[in-house]
């Protein structure tokens, strides 16, 4: 009988942000995927799991989707994992999830953190209605993108790293005004902070900041006022 191909999410910052059922899962599987095997050993070895681990990241994952298949058929289970958070989500994954739905194989869900939900629930912003971009192109395309979102009537949620954080709200700025933000800093992490104003404020807040760690930016509708 083929083997199933388990999507598990993993902490995004503490390390206790897991589930039973995932590190049960990560326990009992044959293979785990995953992004970089140092940051995925990190884990394992705080929970004392001992498993055999293979790359699947963004430079091997057309062969590796394959690979992964071959072994679902030939009866292993496989779970797969990125560096934080949920697999799929701005983080590779979907190629293997394709593959496998299309060889009528199992993929099972195994539910935790994720930093679009985390960020949503703790941004003082509308949660009802919610566009989800991840990151935004660094060059090409970047104003077209930004012309797009700005017709959107919901919530927008970005990820962003750190040395292109004060630019990109720069942007937000110039291409759709000085909408109501949020800006969620290392989500579970001990200097965890939320940024909540007018898009100029926080711009002029960063000025003298030396971003640091993961952000999300979520954007609130034109017409949203604080």
């Amino acid at each position: 009988m083929p083997g199933n191909l388990y999507i598990v999410s993993t902490p995004i910052g503490n390390l206790k942000d897991i589930s039973s059922r995932a590190l049960s899962i990560l326990s009992d599987v044959d293979i785990i995927a995953c992004e970089d095997t140092r940051v995925t050993r990190k884990l394992l070895t705080h929970y004392q799991i001992k498993n055999k681990l293979i790359t699947y990241n963004d430079m091997n994952e057309i062969k590796m989707a394959d690979a992964i298949v071959q072994y679902l058929i030939e009866e292993n289970d496989v779970a797969l994992v990125s560096d934080a958070g949920t697999p799929c989500i701005s983080d590779p994954g979907y190629r293997v999830v394709h593959k496998s739905l299309m060889n009528n194989l199992n993929v099972i869900s195994v539910p935790g953190p994720s930093s679009v939900q985390s960020a949503l629930s703790i941004s003082g912003l509308p949660s009802d209605n919610y566009f989800f971009q991840g990151f935004l192109p660094k060059k090409k395309g970047r104003k077209t993108k930004f012309e797009k979102l700005n017709i959107l009537d919901c919530t927008i949620i970005i990820f962003e790293s750190p040395k292109r954080v004060k630019k990109t709200l720069r942007d937000i700025y110039s291409n759709m005004g000085d909408r109501v933000i949020s800006v969620c800093k290392e989500i579970s992490k001990i200097y965890e902070k939320v940024y909540m104003n007018k898009v100029s404020n926080i711009i002029d807040e960063f000025e003298n900041i030396n971003p640091k760690g993961e952000f999300v930016i979520l954007i609130a509708k034109e017409n949203y006022t604080l």
